[in-house]
């Protein structure tokens, strides 16, 4: 079947998170709890390596406390803030406040930018009559940072886990983003970062394709080659 509907993953795939430094940086400023630079760096190396900045790093060692949370958390707002202030209060800060404020500031659009392509190869779907969607494991609205950042147009629909109570890999989450656009998942394509989570739409009988997480300046094209897989024609 030819592809008449993409669907995109938002972190790693078309939008990535500023880097812990930045993150911490930014809510230390608002806050008026300023650190020396090696005391930010200390601690934003720390954050990083907890996890504790959603869209980030994953943890390198999840606290036996938080085990459970953490598997569920991206089914529901709370359970979501809950797991990452908890991986962020792993590492000492020096204002209570600031393990909320650095949740916060995650879900500011200024805390997000979108791939260098990813503009050029949303238009160019709308040019080609491909539908789009937004499937996310994620515990927040996101459509503001799309809209903050000129893209929302460009997107038909978002299937976000914690609307449904359902995250990826789980199937679910991929057949209500294909009804939603009503289409046939062998008329879908999946593109996302994560081979587990996004290679969950594949048992519905979805295209996949992956891109690399990787840091804006080091991702420049990453996402035109979805267009090519667009473009391809079933062999007659």
């Amino acid at each position: 079947m030819t592809i008449r509907t993409v669907l995109f993953d938002f972190s790693g795939t078309l939008f990535r998170i500023e880097s812990a430094r930045s993150w911490l940086r930014a809510v230390l400023r608002e806050h008026g709890s300023p650190l020396s630079a090696d005391e930010l760096d200390r601690c934003a190396r720390r954050l990083e390596a907890a996890g504790a900045l959603p869209g980030g790093a994953h943890p390198q060692r999840i606290p036996g406390h938080l085990a459970e949370l953490w598997a569920v958390r991206d089914t529901d707002t709370d359970r979501h803030r809950a797991a990452y202030t908890g991986l962020a209060r792993e590492v000492p800060l020096p204002d209570e406040a600031l393990y909320d404020a650095l949740y916060d500031r995650h879900m500011t659009p200024a805390a997000w930018s979108p791939y260098a392509d990813a503009a050029e190869v949303l238009r160019g779907l709308r040019e080609r009559d491909v539908g789009v969607g937004v499937v996310s494991n994620i515990g927040w609205d996101l459509r503001p940072v799309f809209r903050a950042h000129g893209l929302d147009d460009l997107v038909d629909t978002y299937t976000l886990s914690f609307e449904h109570g359902v995250q990826k890999p789980d199937a679910r989450l991929f057949r209500t983003a294909c009804e939603g656009l009503g289409r046939d998942p062998r008329e879908v394509l999946m593109v996302g970062d994560d081979r587990r989570a996004d290679g969950g739409a594949a048992e519905l009988g979805c295209a996949v394709h992956f891109v690399d997480h990787l840091p804006v300046d080091e991702r420049p094209a990453g996402l035109l080659p979805v267009l090519g897989l667009v473009d391809r024609r079933p062999a007659p």
